[in-house]
């Protein structure tokens, strides 16, 4: 099979390089050309800019997949999809859960509403709900370009290799130093995680297939908990780290931010609308054959990975201090 990855040298499409030349498919990319630049000297790549509206190096070729990895408004997806739409079989878009306007309840399905914009011109992502609602225009102009030959791949939480956003590598870094550790209640939290390389392996799979739609896809299939998470990055790590649970009410009154300074921690009891967002339903990508690795293996390659990100999450100084007070 003949494949084009829009990006490729970052994260998911990394994954997705890697997975194509392991089943032996051809392999295009498309990016800037500034990251990693050198990577895969041995393949085709083909520069231009996205967001200059430059796609000039894609006039020309016929590929069997698109992979887009890279898009982030509509636009971006217009015009890639506009360009290619005689030319490739089928087209992916690594979308995303925050398309979602409501996840109080666990359990949102692919039919569940999504974010509006008021103003669908916008290409500034101000806030989470106007990168959601911007990924929903994403995949509404997928949807008109390639009708029953597109997917849109509403991702959950990715972790693993290449990971450079360090939502899931601080905890495991982090537990990996030992020490107590601050850990946010309530610990019957839920958290959905897939490891890229099984996102990647599973869009591959429907791209070879010519499957079509609109698919949550994380995992696992059941929710694992906020506790079952960090107890098991203990065990599997080895450390001697110590938990210590912080009251959620606690953790909000010291400033501690959901999300960025206690990674996978959505604080729930404050904010209902995403008390659920790891936790939404995945069934109908996993009638389709979409697979998860134990998570014990997940934390491995996380712990084993060679390149040194940003630190996300609290410094040390800030952590000592709260579990001071």
């Amino acid at each position: 099979m003949r494949v084009l990855v829009l990006g490729g040298t970052l994260f998911v499409g990394r994954h997705l390089v890697e997975a194509s030349l392991e089943r032996g498919h051809e392999v295009t990319l498309f990016n800037r050309g500034q990251t990693d630049p050198g990577l895969y000297p041995e393949l085709e790549t083909r520069h231009g800019d996205r967001a200059a509206g430059d796609l000039e190096s894609l006039r020309e070729g016929t590929w069997d997949a698109v992979f887009d990895t890279s898009a982030r408004v509509p636009r971006w997806v217009r015009e890639a999809a506009a360009l290619l739409a005689d030319r490739v079989g089928h087209y992916s878009f690594v979308s995303s859960c925050s398309v979602y306007a409501d996840t109080t309840l666990p359990g949102t399905n692919e039919s569940s509403p999504v974010h509006v914009l008021e103003d669908e011109t916008t290409e500034e992502i101000t806030s989470a709900d106007v990168y959601g609602g911007l990924k929903v225009l994403c995949e509404r102009e997928l949807g008109r370009a390639l009708p029953g030959r597109s997917l849109a791949a509403r991702a959950g939480l990715i972790v693993g290799p290449y990971d450079s956003s360090g939502r899931f590598t601080y905890w495991v870094h982090r537990i990996a130093r030992g020490g107590d550790v601050l850990a946010p209640e309530p610990r019957d939290q839920p958290v959905q995680l897939i490891h890229g390389r099984d996102l990647a392996d599973w869009l591959l799979d429907m791209a070879e297939k010519g499957d079509s739609g609109v698919y949550n896809a994380t995992g696992p299939e059941s929710p694992l908990t906020m506790e079952r998470v960090l107890e098991a990055i203990v065990a599997e790590t080895g450390s001697e780290a110590r938990l210590i649970w912080a009251d959620e009410d606690y953790l909000v009154e010291n400033g501690v931010e959901a999300w960025s300074d206690l990674p996978l921690w959505v604080a729930p009891g404050g904010n209902p609308e995403v008390a659920n967002f790891l936790a939404v339903d995945v069934t109908k990508a996993v009638i389709t054959g979409l697979k998860f690795r134990p998570l014990a293996r997940t934390i491995r390659d996380t712990l084993d990975q060679a390149e040194t990100f940003p630190q996300a999450g609290l410094d040390e100084t800030r952590e000592r201090e709260l579990l001071t007070r």
